[in-house]
């Protein structure tokens, strides 16, 4: 009876152990995963860069507004005179 007992657990051991993935799966899947990585650090990168142009433009819109106002208090001033 032992013995059929650990023919079993060993057959089962063997099952488990069978059942994983192999090292060709495993491989593929951690290619998958950088790939993966490395689009998403893409992603993040082309956000940043949007972001980055719309606060210059933002800035420079604001420096164009200053002059502007600068220029029609001159303006205003010079027409009072």
């Amino acid at each position: 009876m032992k013995k059929i007992n650990f023919f079993l657990i060993g057959a089962a051991l063997v099952a488990f152990v069978a059942c994983g993935p192999s090292a060709k799966e495993l491989a593929e899947k951690a290619r998958q995963d950088s790939i993966r990585i490395a689009d998403s650090i893409t992603m993040v990168e082309q956000e940043q860069a949007i972001a980055d142009s719309i606060a210059t433009a933002a800035l420079e819109q604001a420096r164009l507004d200053s002059i502007a106002t600068a220029e029609a208090e001159a303006a205003a001033k010079k027409g009072k005179k």
